[in-house]
């Protein structure tokens, strides 16, 4: 009973914490000053704050949650996170290189949504209602593209220099797959271990109704900043 509670405990202070800090995963005035004020190739720190983006990047590791829960095969985890890198890789290259401008709160908004989405896969919701769940792999490399639009964004509002352009790409992508792939080996070992108590099944409803109710949470805090900004 008490190990019941106590992930109960954990999941809902997670569920409240992560909306209210949900706006910490962009790029701190340190770095922007850096990045603004120097030109040329600087690897490190673009990989540096592309690695730093994705592991403070809350939205995204709610997504890749959802994604994983009921992912138990090792292959079917690398397919499904292949698909996620191909499209969020395409479009933060395409983005940038494109100079394609996207109001970053709504961007935000539609990766708030792919969290909303996952919970509500995870739930049955499509089979329910619908009779039919879409296809998860290409909604995958859907919301991909998605998140992509939304890391080319946060580039855009830093006012970088064209020499050395394209490598500082290459390098903030290779360091958005080494974050990802340190916050993913973190949530599997997490999700490996909760598997093996009976409360994975237990709280498996309420978890994912959680994981939606947070993505609304962003949804709502990101329309909110669009309209009064």
């Amino acid at each position: 009973m008490l190990q019941r509670y106590g992930w109960l405990s954990f999941i809902v202070i997670l569920a409240i914490w992560l909306p209210t800090n949900a706006i910490a995963h962009g790029v701190d005035d340190d770095t922007r000053r850096f990045l603004e004020q120097n030109s040329g190739v600087q690897i490190i720190p673009f990989l540096y704050i592309g690695a730093k983006h994705m592991i403070t990047g809350y939205d995204h590791l709610l997504f890749l949650v959802g994604v994983l829960f009921f992912l138990y095969k090792s292959r079917d985890i690398l397919l499904y996170v292949s698909m996620f890198t191909l499209g969020h890789s395409l479009t933060l290259l395409f983005g940038v290189l494109s100079d394609i401008q996207i109001n970053a709160y709504l961007i935000d908004a539609v990766i708030g949504f792919s969290v909303v989405y996952k919970g509500f896969d995870n739930l049955g919701g499509f089979n329910h209602f619908f009779g039919k769940s879409p296809n998860t792999k290409l909604a995958v490399l859907i919301f991909g593209l998605f998140h992509g639009f939304g890391l080319a964004t946060k580039l855009q509002e830093l006012q970088l220099a064209d020499n050395g352009l394209i490598t500082n790409l290459i390098a903030f992508n290779v360091g958005v797959e080494l974050g990802q792939f340190t916050a993913l080996a973190i949530i599997i070992l997490i999700m490996n271990f909760w598997r093996k108590h009976n409360s994975f099944s237990q709280f498996s409803t309420i978890t994912n109704s959680l994981l939606m109710s947070t993505g609304f949470m962003l949804i709502g805090f990101q329309l909110t900043g669009y309209f009064i900004s």
